[in-house]
């Protein structure tokens, strides 16, 4: 049995490719730093320099031979990108619904080169925990951001490590923890899949109106009193006149 990382709501938000900026609204937004124009991942390593393709071409073949038949390769934001396809997860990502989920992504930066692992994302979850110590028995330096594997030559990485880490995600199961993770916590996401109403808070002309009608009484009372003691004192002089 496979099991799979556990992804805190923040890792799907924000680790897509560790290359997002933080925003007020707390959405992800890609940077356009080092993304490629190529419309192919033929075309994108044709614009590499040969240490650089041939690295990246080694690191891709093992990602392709431990990657789930659901996935699929593609250029996605400027780089080579490892996507959960429409026609399996119409939805799509939530923050771009027109581009398809991505669980990985491979690229060329300007003074390294990055693998992008949305699955090991987030301190201390068991996706990162198991990574960290997969690498460490390798003997290999890890040079790791939040989800970012950096590396200048393909020496530097541990590849078996990296196929365990593909393999032991399929579909089904990043979809899961995908929707566990951001369902909750992103208001398009959950109205999109009918997510339950807020409770609705009462309004405040409502509570004004209920003020309003609470002073009124008030008033009523305090109209009655003066008429009650003008009744009094007429009642009293009617007495004295007899």
């Amino acid at each position: 049995m496979r099991h799979g990382p556990s992804l805190s709501p923040r890792g799907v938000k924000r680790a897509a490719y560790g290359l997002v900026e933080r925003v007020p609204t707390r959405s992800v937004r890609y940077t356009r730093a080092m993304q490629s124009k190529a419309d192919t991942v033929e075309r994108y390593l044709a614009e590499l320099p040969d240490d650089r393709r041939a690295a990246l071409q080694a690191v891709r073949e093992v990602i392709l031979a431990n990657l789930d038949k659901g996935y699929a390769e593609c250029m996605n934001y400027g780089m080579i990108g490892y996507v959960i396809p429409h026609s399996i997860y119409p939805p799509g990502y939530h923050c771009n619904p027109k581009l398809p989920l991505p669980m990985a992504g491979l690229a060329s930066q300007k003074n390294y080169m990055s693998l992008y692992l949305i699955t090991v994302y987030g301190e201390g979850t068991e996706g990162e925990t198991w990574f960290r110590k997969a690498w460490a028995k390798s003997g290999k330096k890890l040079d790791m951001g939040k989800c970012c594997i950096r590396f200048k030559r393909v020496e530097d990485l541990a590849l078996d490590v990296i196929g365990q880490a593909i393999r032991r995600v399929p579909v089904k199961t990043f979809i899961e923890y995908y929707e566990r993770a951001l369902l909750p916590h992103s208001k398009g996401a959950r109205a999109k899949a009918g997510g339950s109403a807020a409770v609705a808070k009462p309004k405040p002309k409502a509570r004004a109106a209920a003020g309003g009608s609470g002073s009124a009484s008030k008033g009523t009372r305090a109209k009655k009193k003066p008429a009650g003691r003008a009744a009094g004192r007429a009642g009293t002089a009617r007495a004295r006149s007899r």
